[in-house]
């Protein structure tokens, strides 16, 4: 007489429970055991199409955030188009191209990390992350020296403010309040992301980004070039435009 009944078509007999629960196990054990996926990711490249969902929704708001920022300076240049033009003549056109040309070579060095990253070399990941950190601390470091020029002319808005330049009024104070929040904000952005890379340096040394898992240096680096590409439209809005007049 057989032993088959309903219910072990339904549930399956011990042995064949015993079976599958092995093949499970297995699978579970291999798909939590590749080093980097999140558990929650099938697979590495649902995890890289992911995590770059979210990193340029993160930078649509930032484009959204500055691109409030730039129409506030196009209305007041555009209503005082003058004192604008006096007070960029202030700046030093020399030092904003001194670090633009440093911004920009932090961007060749950034893409010399995300391709190593790519290829699985660390030490080139190193490399490539130290580099682009020193070019951020020159461009942190001029600007600092530039900020206290202004503050010794006290060209920093406030009480304290006076202008010396041209008699165009008042309104030479509200390019400074743009040059200041718009560059002090540019400053802010790279300060987060010398800090993110200084993180990145122990991790990368231990090999822990390879082909098949780089996405968190090559989405890093998206924010990276963001932040430079911000910059190149900061010069010409804030330095160029008293050579233009």
């Amino acid at each position: 007489m057989s032993n088959t009944s309903p219910w072990n078509d339904l549930i399956g007999t011990p042995d064949q429970k015993h079976e599958e629960g092995i093949v499970v196990s297995d699978s579970h054990a291999e798909a939590t055991h590749q080093p980097g996926l999140a558990h929650h990711f099938e697979s590495y490249e649902q995890q890289k199409e992911s995590s770059f969902l979210g990193m340029w929704l993160f930078l649509v708001q930032e484009v959204m955030f500055f691109g409030g920022i730039f129409c506030c300076y196009v209305i007041y240049r555009s209503l005082y188009g003058e004192a604008f033009a006096a007070a960029s003549r202030e700046l030093n056109v020399f030092i904003g191209a001194l670090n633009t040309t440093v911004l920009l070579f932090s961007s060749f060095t950034m893409v010399v990390a995300v391709n190593a990253a790519k290829q699985g070399n660390r030490k080139w990941i190193v490399y490539g992350l130290l580099l682009t950190i020193l070019f951020g601390g020159i461009f942190l470091g001029v600007k600092y020296f530039e900020y206290s020029a202004k503050w010794e002319h006290n060209l920093v808005p406030g009480p304290n403010f006076e202008w010396h330049g041209d008699d165009v009024g008042r309104p030479v104070e509200i390019f400074y309040c743009l040059y200041f929040g718009m560059t002090g904000m540019h400053a802010l952005h790279m300060v987060v992301g010398i800090g993110i890379m200084l993180w990145m340096l122990r991790p990368a040394w231990r090999g822990k980004w390879t082909p098949e898992n780089h996405n968190f240096v090559e989405g890093f680096g998206l924010y990276w070039h963001f932040v430079d590409i911000v910059w190149i439209f900061l010069f010409p809005f804030l330095y160029l435009i008293g050579l233009a007049t």
